[in-house]
């Protein structure tokens, strides 16, 4: 059994089930971390090999309490260029899991934007993430899932949703999830045209090996045409498969799928199930 299985001794109901999966997606900061702060305002958390690696790096104060980045400096290009060169020490201190040359936004507590930095790096710093998915459904009632590729860095070969990726710097959600349908399903904007608006799920809290993961879980609902046929485009899925709604709890409790991919996966079956 994977080791994330959930061992129910009885099977459990959706919202049962949903219930303990979002148990499991609120863990506390990792051991010896240090608040964030990023041009003053508190926005993540930092493991200690993180402030270990950035000792000393310029733009960088560590104190008992926190790590400051960019501290006394506004948003804009100078502070970018600071948060860039952090990513940078964190890459040399081995810090890092890949290297995607991707930027992702850093919002503040109040919802201002702080600047970007590379994707890699944000869990290191536990800088709050967007993640937008789609479950996708078939005319009779079955759920389109995929299962991640082995050379996956993070949860390789496990099932997920058909569409599921971070909202990159400087896009609106529904951008997001339109590029993400194209890469993943191959799912151009007339195939997934009755889709519902993407919600927000819940704001995860997971400790992982390369840091703190805190991101913000954003699901559309969609039914394909029969017509359509989903292929993954870019290299990332294995297998692309439909199940049944009870198929998909049972793979769910059984830990075959991502913690976010069940959250939001059983968290859609349970409101439609309330709704009959």
């Amino acid at each position: 059994m994977p080791p994330n299985a959930l061992h129910p001794s009885t099977p459990l109901s959706a919202e049962n089930l949903y219930a303990v999966l979002r148990d499991h997606a609120q863990e506390a900061p990792p051991p010896l971390s240090r608040a964030l702060h990023i041009a003053g305002s508190a926005c993540g958390h930092a493991t200690l090999a993180a402030c270990d690696a950035l000792r000393g790096q310029p733009g960088v104060r560590l104190d008992a309490d926190a790590l400051h980045i960019g501290e006394g400096m506004a948003p804009g290009p100078a502070l970018n260029g600071v948060l860039a060169s952090t990513a940078r020490a964190l890459r040399e201190a081995d810090c890092l899991r890949g290297w995607r040359d991707e930027l992702l936004d850093i919002t503040a507590p109040d919802g201002g934007h702080l600047g970007v930095i590379e994707r890699a790096a944000v869990r290191p710093l536990g800088i709050l993430t967007r993640a937008v998915h789609l479950n996708a459904w078939t005319p009779d009632g079955l759920l389109w899932v995929a299962r991640r590729a082995l050379d996956k860095a993070t949860d390789p070969g496990m099932w997920d949703t058909l569409v599921g990726g971070l909202v990159a710097a400087g896009e609106t959600l529904d951008v997001a999830l339109i590029r993400e349908c194209d890469e993943e399903a191959g799912l151009s904007p007339a195939d997934v045209r009755a889709r519902s608006a993407l919600r927000t799920v819940l704001r995860m809290h997971r400790r992982l090996p390369e840091g703190y993961q805190v991101e913000d879980l954003l699901v559309s609902r969609c039914v394909l045409d029969a017509a359509v046929q989903p292929r993954n485009r870019d290299g990332e899925v294995m297998e692309i498969a439909t199940v049944s709604a009870q198929q998909a709890l049972a793979m769910v409790a059984a830990g075959e799928f991502t913690l976010e991919a069940g959250l939001v996966v059983v968290d859609d079956i349970a409101a439609q199930a309330g709704r009959r």
